[in-house]
Formats: C-alpha cells, structure tokens, sequence
C-alpha cells in the first residue's frame, strides 16, 4: 500500500508520550496526524495477519515488541492460532536522547517460524536491535515509516516519516493525547 497522509510512528520507544515528552514538545518532527481506532487497528492487525498466513502456514511463536505489539501480538496469535507468545522490551532512555537504547528484556529463540510483531516502525532503531538478537525471524509491524521500512520484512499500510499514528491506547474517543493514570498521580493529578 502506498505511504498514508496523515500518520504518527509509534514503537513505545521513540514515542514522545513514552519518553514522558509531550506532544507540545515533539510537534516539530510531526506534520499530520493519523488516528486509528480500535476497530481499524483490529481490522489492520487481521490483514497482516492474512498477509502472514500466504507466507507460511506452520508459524510457531510470536515475539511481541513491548509495549506497542502487545496488542498486535494477541490479536495475530489469535488469527494465527499460535499459542507460544513472548515479549522483548526495549526502551530509550528519553525521547530527546535519540539513540540512547537500552534492553530490558532479551529473548531467546531465534528460528524462520518465529513472527517478531510490533505496531510501527519508524526509525528503525528498535527495529535494527531486535533483529540483531533474532536475525533469523520474521519482522512484521502493522505500519511503517520510511526511515524503518527496510528492516521489515511485512507490513501492513505505509505511512509518512513525519506523520503521528494516534493509537487507541493513547486517545480517547475524540483523538486527544491522554496521559497515562502513572503521569497523572506523579503531577497530583486525577483522571
């Protein structure tokens, strides 16, 4: 599919609201903004799903990237009836240190019937640190920005290197950025 118009990048490490930066902050790097509901990201995590069928049919466990292929995962493990899930959890250190990774969770398990799944890849810096690990595994993200799109080997839709993909757990209803419960208690605040 060609590059969507309006999109974010999200891999839970480079994300501003992950790095505890507000979207104020980072507006500079995003020009248009793509909400996604939670039934487009269900109906879009059932087309890579499919995409990932007609590849092979003997897959054997999912490696979620935490925290934003949690979501992903389960609904491709569903679809998939793969029942081996694990977790790889990757963190930078803050939004405004680019680069600056660090692993917090490895894992183990390399083969070609493991399916790596997150929801974006954007700069590929996550990317290129998992498949260091799992160089045999397939790479699968839901979208994909220019900057990470070659480190994918399945993706779903293409978005633009300076759009915004607003996923549903960061939103609500009206496509606002919401802070987590977590934010709100360290600042004294109540949701």
């Amino acid at each position: 599919m060609g590059p969507v118009g309006d999109g974010p990048e999200r891999t839970g490490h480079d994300h501003p609201a992950r790095g505890r930066t507000s979207m104020k902050e980072t507006d500079s790097r995003y020009k248009k903004t793509y909400p996604v509901s939670w039934s487009q990201l269900h109906n879009d995590c059932r087309a890579l799903a499919w995409r990932l069928l007609e590849l092979r049919t003997d897959w054997e466990r999912i490696i979620a990237i935490a925290r934003g292929g949690l979501v992903p995962a389960a609904i491709i493990a569903r679809e998939l009836d793969i029942h081996f899930i694990d977790t790889v959890c990757v963190s930078s250190y803050t939004v405004r240190a680019q680069g600056g990774f660090r692993v917090i969770k490895n894992v183990a398990g390399d083969s070609k019937r493991t399916l790596i799944i997150d929801d974006l890849v954007d700069t590929g810096k996550t990317a290129r640190i998992v498949r260091e690990m799992l160089p045999l595994s397939h790479f699968a993200t839901v979208y994909a920005k220019p900057d990470g799109r070659p480190l994918t080997d399945t993706y779903v839709t293409e978005v633009s290197q300076e759009t915004w993909i607003l996923f549903p757990w960061d939103s609500e209803p009206q496509y606002q950025y919401i802070d987590p419960i977590a934010d709100l208690s360290r600042n004294g605040r109540k949701g």
